[in-house]
């Protein structure tokens, strides 16, 4: 772990204690929620898209769960807004890990990478490409 480690967890805390972009976003074209079942994790996101229908123009969420899986779906909603829906979709685990800045245990990994599931899973069921009701980490 480098120097800056302390920081980021620190990072991690606030969002985590003071969430961003927490609620549900009313007219979301995109809603689905997952879990990791291993923690207890939930999230629920929320995509509004620009008129273009591809960007992402809102991003919020709600759930409950560890500080890893809340800071991060906290600090993915910033993310998110801007993108266009195929961006999202090409996100890995080592986006996410580095937007945390912090090295994740395997177990840890799940909590992590949860809200970025969820919303490339709720973007690939909009379009057609996935059927199903909830997201899972296992």
């Amino acid at each position: 772990m480098g120097p800056g480690t302390d920081m980021y967890r620190q990072q991690i805390l606030d969002h985590y204690k003071n969430p961003r972009n927490y609620g549900e976003l009313e007219d979301a074209d995109i809603e689905h929620v997952g879990e990791n079942p291993m923690c207890g994790d939930t999230i629920k996101m929320f995509l509004k898209l620009a008129d273009d229908g591809d960007t992402i123009a809102g991003v919020s969420f709600i759930g409950d769960g560890c500080a890893i899986s809340q800071a991060s779906a906290s600090m993915l909603s910033g993310e998110l807004r801007g993108k266009s829906l195929e961006a999202v979709r090409e996100m890995e685990r080592e986006d996410i890990e580095e937007m945390l800045g912090v090295d994740l245990s395997p177990m840890r990994v799940k909590c992590a990478v949860l809200a970025e599931k969820v919303a490339k899973d709720g973007i690939a069921i909009h379009q057609g490409d996935k059927d199903l009701e909830e997201t899972t980490t296992e």
